[in-house]
């Protein structure tokens, strides 16, 4: 079983021809409301990837945190949901015809996720082998759950998005973080390889290193890989982290081989985008195993 603790908003996705300048007005050409963040989505994918997933997330008391309720209890992801006395998150992202994304997040309900809560459902979350975390929640409560599955030696998946706020503490308890360029650059100052080695030195066992259409550079004590990226006709990219990271986690759950992990999540990863929204473009195990099939990589079978 996966373990995901994170967040749950409700994705407005403005389409532009451009990124919207300071002090620029432009019409969006299209607006869609979607279910999304990380938690939300990373958890969504695991669940249609096949893994058996337990969720723990806030949802708020309007619209929008019925509309996530909705679609978590239909993607099978009832037990974990925690009502609380807030709006639900929400993230306004803007996406541009290329498919290039920038979100501004409103936490909400993703704000009431505290320790307590891990605690109470501590027993539940332990079931599982792996944990996916990411920074759209209080750090505390990253730094409590990653803690405890660590004292367990259980595995440990961290992905510091955004970037901001993540304290050196949590590093010694990762088996894997999982930034993108511009996230490893935030916490080190450095750049591609030589942030990877810098995060090392401050305690993470492993550093997989998401580069977009360049691919991903994973180095550790499981091994050193690079894997390129599919190339595909991309159109949106706002959950291509999060397929990613769930894809990882499902394959290394059933094999506990990096090289492939990659490649299965590079694959969910190359068919994301060029799906529009966030749950909306998650792959499913059958349609991530085709696509290998097709461009003739073998090792891959349900």
């Amino acid at each position: 079983m996966i373990a995901v603790v994170g967040s749950n908003n409700v994705d407005l996705v403005l389409t532009v021809d451009h990124f919207t300048q300071p002090g620029e007005t432009q019409r969006c050409l299209s607006y869609e409301r979607f279910p999304g963040g990380k938690g939300a989505n990373q958890a969504v994918a695991c669940k249609k990837l096949t893994a058996e997933v337990y969720f723990l997330t806030c949802v708020g008391n309007d619209g929008n945190g019925e509309f996530s309720f909705e679609t978590l209890t239909r993607a099978g992801l009832r037990d974990g949901l925690v009502h609380v006395e807030l709006p639900n998150g929400f993230a306004m992202i803007e996406v541009t015809r290329d498919g290039q994304n920038r979100i501004i997040i409103f936490p909400g309900a993703n704000a009431a996720m505290n320790v307590k809560l891990v605690q109470k459902h501590l027993n539940e979350l332990l079931k599982a082998d792996i944990l996916l975390l990411q920074n759209e929640i209080p750090f505390e409560v990253n730094l409590e759950v990653a803690r405890r599955f660590k004292e367990k030696g259980k595995l440990v998946i961290f992905d510091p998005a955004p970037a901001t706020g993540v304290q050196d503490e949590i590093y010694s308890y990762v088996d894997i973080i999982t930034p993108n360029e511009s996230e490893a650059h935030q916490l080190t100052g450095k750049f591609g390889e030589s942030a990877a080695q810098e995060l090392l030195k401050r305690g993470c066992a492993n550093v997989l290193l998401k580069m977009g259409d360049k691919g991903c550079y994973f180095t550790g004590k499981l091994g050193t890989f690079r894997v390129d990226a599919f190339k595909v006709n991309a159109v949106d990219s706002t959950a291509a982290g999060d397929v990613f990271n769930a894809a990882f986690a499902v394959w290394f759950e059933r094999s506990k081989d990096v090289q492939k992990s990659l490649m299965f999540a590079a694959a969910a990863a190359a068919i994301s985008v060029t799906r529009f929204g966030a749950q909306s473009s998650i792959p499913t195990f059958e349609e991530v195993l085709n696509f290998l099939k097709e461009r003739r990589i073998e090792g891959f079978d349900r």
